[in-house]
């Protein structure tokens, strides 16, 4: 009897630890890999293990009194931990074919409206080692796949990656943001290519769905939600297109007075822009699709700074809005959805430093010297102009724009 009752008290006490363990467990929102210290998978390796939201695992935190640990911060619902898109199901809502509207509309406002409703498709290149250790700026670049050559001069120039940008600041890091091959026979010799080009590199975020003008808003929402999942902490982000020169040192300059929890959106801002109504325009929009006079503010797309939280934030507002075919306005919708005003800055010249294309400005390097983001530069002229504004340049006239 006297053995049964100790035998009783030692299951007592086994059970007690048991459930004492299992809701400090519960508490602290630990998986059960992250209690235990399994090895993690050799492609999260170089990064520190961290909790479903994304916040650093501390083992030394599991033992201290409660009135010892910092209470966490309150945050949004949680997302998914990885790309949860695996699969392409998506059929044409032909419900709109019936719509009087609808079929009035031109054949390329007619497919994507269509597919409209197909907002995420499956990741084929991805990188999630990139937002890894302390990095300050995310610099994201908008290609399509046939155009190696641009990618190729932005890792020569601004897009090259640097550990450390001082003052106590982190990593630059760069990748680009692609679809697939919009012609059906060119997509198998591209994507080897590109496969190739990625494994050199390491840089390209690819996606399945095809890399077409109306689909640039597509590669708009998967970058945020991308973000959103493996970069939880980058304070600023860098966007923009891949045929525009960027001054690195003058961004860094502007960020510098900065806080990652700004509302901060800067770049070349149109205000009361129309839509444009003749056919013949590529930004051509019909009545049907936005019949408001005037968008929302917007940053031109060729390039922006962005504060990571106020992207975050972008994420979750976009997903409440229908997706609209352009993607620079898009974006303002989103804005407009927080309440954010997007900023101006001259120092953003997406269309040129003159809008006159044959203006000896839009070929002087003291002007690029001066600037932060000017669109429009091939290759050719991009590596050119790195080199003139970096050489032993002397400039009669110091512009001020930051």
């Amino acid at each position: 009897l006297q053995l049964w009752g100790k035998k009783t008290v030692y299951r007592s006490l086994c059970l007690a630890l048991g459930l004492l363990v299992a809701l400090t467990v519960f508490q602290r929102s630990l998986t059960p890999r992250q209690f235990l210290q399994e090895p993690l998978p050799p492609t999260l390796e170089p990064q520190k293990a961290q909790k479903p939201n994304g916040q650093l695992v501390n083992p030394n935190n599991f033992w201290k009194k409660p009135q010892d640990v910092a209470a966490p911060t309150p945050m949004a619902s949680q997302g998914p931990q990885a790309w949860d898109v695996t699969t392409t199901n998506c059929s044409a809502n032909i419900n709109l074919t019936h719509q009087p509207w609808f079929k009035g509309l031109e054949p390329q406002f007619r497919q994507f409206l269509f597919y409209r409703h197909c907002r995420y498709f499956p990741m084929l290149l991805n990188h999630p080692e990139k937002c890894g250790g302390d990095v300050y700026l995310l610099v994201v670049v908008k290609s399509v796949i046939t155009q190696h050559d641009r990618r190729e001069a932005i890792r020569q120039t601004w897009g090259r990656e640097r550990e450390s940008v001082g003052r106590g600041r982190g990593a630059v890091r760069t990748l680009f943001l692609l679809g697939t091959a919009s012609k059906q026979e060119e997509r198998t010799h591209y994507q080897q290519l590109l496969a190739y080009e990625d494994r050199l590199y390491g840089d390209i975020l690819q996606w399945d769905f095809l890399d077409t003008f109306f689909n640039l808003t597509l590669k708009e929402i998967h970058f945020l939600k991308w973000l959103d999942i493996y970069c939880p902490h980058v304070p600023f982000i860098f966007k923009g297109d891949d045929d525009v020169f960027v001054n690195p040192t003058n961004l860094l300059e502007f960020l510098a007075d900065r806080q990652p929890q700004e509302n901060l959106f800067v770049g070349d801002v149109l205000q009361h822009a129309r839509p444009i109504r003749r056919k013949d325009n590529k930004y051509y929009i019909p009545g049907a699709l936005y019949s408001k006079a005037s968008y929302p503010p917007y940053a031109g797309g060729g390039g922006f700074l962005m504060a990571g939280s106020l992207a975050r934030r972008l994420h979750h507002a976009c997903d409440t809005l229908e997706l609209y075919p352009i993607d620079d306005v898009f974006l303002g919708m989103c804005l407009e959805v927080l309440g954010v005003q997007p900023m101006a800055h001259e120092g953003f010249k997406t269309f040129g430093i003159s809008r006159n294309r044959n203006s000896r400005m839009n070929k002087e390097p003291c002007f690029f010297r001066a600037m932060l983001v000017v669109h429009k530069l091939l290759p050719p002229e991009l590596l050119a102009m790195w080199g003139l504004v970096h050489s032993n340049l002397t400039c009669s006239r110091k512009l001020q724009v930051l």
